[in-house]
């Protein structure tokens, strides 16, 4: 079971989603605590998984993956084998960087990060359209990114 959330706890995750590396030290000085209960208050949000990892963000330019693309998938139809099989395949494909099912005309919306468009319709032709079950795959090429984060928006009310 899980406590409610307060002020405090809620500094920390703020403090947490901007920079990971802070020591319980640094947190419990910003939060206006000691270490040792700053340091109680992490591990329960670690143990009641309101911090669900700890990572490092890469810079995809740096790494030379200048393309992001959104695709739309439609599979031909929609029995529970046919959605886990396309699943299970998305789940192995490491340019596939998100993978959500979605309302409407289309089943599935891809966030997929390639080197360049030759590498994409690469990966396109050889790999994601051979999966069985597709039966329309639209591609959105992004242009200019004007927000990307990985901060949610924590309210202290």
């Amino acid at each position: 079971m899980t406590a409610p959330l307060d002020k405090t706890d809620k500094k920390i995750l703020a403090l947490l989603q901007s920079d990971a590396t802070l020591t319980a030290q640094e947190i419990a000085e910003q939060v206006g605590l000691s270490q040792s209960p700053c340091w109680r208050r992490i591990h329960r949000l670690q143990e009641e998984n309101y911090i669900a990892k700890n990572v490092a963000l890469l810079d995809r330019h740096k790494l030379g993956l200048g393309v992001v693309v959104f695709v739309n998938i439609k599979l031909s139809s929609h029995g529970r084998n046919m959605l886990e099989e396309f699943e299970h395949a998305i789940v192995g494909y490491p340019e596939v960087v998100e993978c959500w099912t979605i309302s409407g005309s289309m089943d599935y919306i891809l966030r997929v990060v390639a080197e360049n468009i030759e590498s994409y319709e690469h990966f396109l032709r050889s790999r994601l359209l051979k999966l069985p079950h597709i039966l329309e795959a639209q591609s959105h090429f992004t242009m200019t990114e004007v927000k990307n984060t990985t901060t949610l928006p924590i309210s202290f009310g």
